[in-house]
């Protein structure tokens, strides 16, 4: 058992024990890992897409593409603490957990709103050269890699990448890449982004060079585990998850990718990783969700959580895999009562000699005894 806690829990929230996915009939639906069942529902309008937790996993960040709008809502309660009207249909959200700042975007608009995640306030707007497709927050301050004091911005557009000093808006470079769009940053030196020319490339943070490392798929919101550094990327065209292997920003030959897949059945619309590297939750067409075992490799469970979901993501600890009683099968019950009864038969046959043994030495010692 890992008892590893990482410093910063990035998209993972910090809930214990529980999943939240979007698109679900209620808007967002409360999945208990261990219960294996979706034990609360939040009312939340406008279609949501990305959701965020807070560090202390007190607030849930919600993005309203439907009504134009971002809002912080109770985690416990699911009442609305602040919203925030935005252009551009924000679908996109990232956070700098530093500062306390949100970053919410959508492709109907030109430009990335940076909002105080207490207060829903607009404290500064980044000017894009194309709708948004993609946002995710480098968290640099302070790295001996950049020296900054200030973390970085990255914004997927229809070009490129745009690449901002997220506390003065100052442009700090720029990527060529067409048709950029859901962006993954993993502690390390690589950027992860999906393409809408069917695929993954790897961006170094520092260099800006770019590796294409999966073709041929139609790629979505991916994830990454914070202990091993693989990279999950759902596939829905092959109904799969692609596991990339982590890149030695010095190297010359690149691993060959995808490192393994994981079929999934059905196409996976997003994936969550919790930060203890055991387990995975994979959004499912068709409004299922299931639970994966990143250490056995196998799905737990699968469940129902209706809708059509867009997004998941986990808390902090969710329970090992090993505490949850897996549902036996009529082969491993049949195979289980067979055991036992070979069990029970041997146990008596020792009783019945032993006593045996013990019957003929009394009888033995009686016989002497006359």
């Amino acid at each position: 058992m890992s008892f590893y806690c990482p410093p910063q829990a990035h998209a993972d929230g910090g809930a214990p024990n529980l999943a939240y996915v979007s698109g679900t009939p209620s808007g967002v639906s409360v999945i208990d890992v261990g219960q294996a069942k979706v034990t609360k529902t939040i009312l939340v309008a406008g279609d949501p897409h990305t959701i965020l937790l807070s560090l202390d996993g007190r607030f849930l960040y919600v993005t309203q593409p439907a009504l134009g709008q971002v809002s912080v809502i109770a985690a416990k309660t699911g009442q609305s603490v602040c919203t925030a009207h935005l252009p551009g249909a924000p679908a996109l959200l990232a956070i700098d957990t530093d500062t306390g700042t949100l970053y919410a975007a959508g492709n109907g608009a030109a430009q990335v709103s940076a909002l105080d995640a207490a207060t829903c306030a607009v404290r500064r707007t980044f000017k894009t050269e194309s709708p948004v497709y993609g946002l995710a927050v480098a968290l640099t301050a302070g790295s001996s890699l950049f020296g900054g004091t200030t973390n970085q911005l990255w914004v997927a557009g229809a070009h490129g990448l745009t690449i901002f000093d997220d506390q003065t808006g100052r442009v700090l470079g720029s990527v060529a890449l067409s048709g950029a769009q859901y962006l993954s940053i993993p502690p390390g030196e690589m950027v992860y982004v999906t393409t809408r020319q069917r695929s993954v490339d790897a961006v170094g943070l520092k260099t800006k060079e770019v590796h294409q490392i999966l073709t041929g798929g139609i790629f979505g919101p991916m994830d990454y585990d914070a202990i091993s550094s693989e990279m999950y990327v759902p596939d829905e065209q092959h109904n799969v998850l692609d596991v990339l292997s982590p890149i030695d920003p010095g190297t010359t030959t690149l691993p060959k990718e995808p490192e393994r897949v994981i079929h999934t059945g059905v196409p996976p619309e997003a994936v969550a990783i919790t930060n203890d590297g055991l387990l995975g939750f994979v959004a499912l067409s068709g409004g299922k969700v299931a639970m994966l075992d990143l250490l056995e490799r196998r799905f737990v469970y699968t469940l129902h959580a209706g809708g059509t979901p867009h997004f998941i993501i986990t808390g902090l600890y969710p329970p090992s895999s090993k505490a949850i009683p897996p549902v036996a099968s009529p082969q491993q019950d049949s195979a289980w009562r067979n055991l036992a009864i070979v069990v029970v038969y041997a146990l008596a046959f020792v009783f019945l000699t032993l006593l045996f043994v013990l019957l003929w030495h009394l009888r033995k010692y009686r016989k002497k005894g006359t």
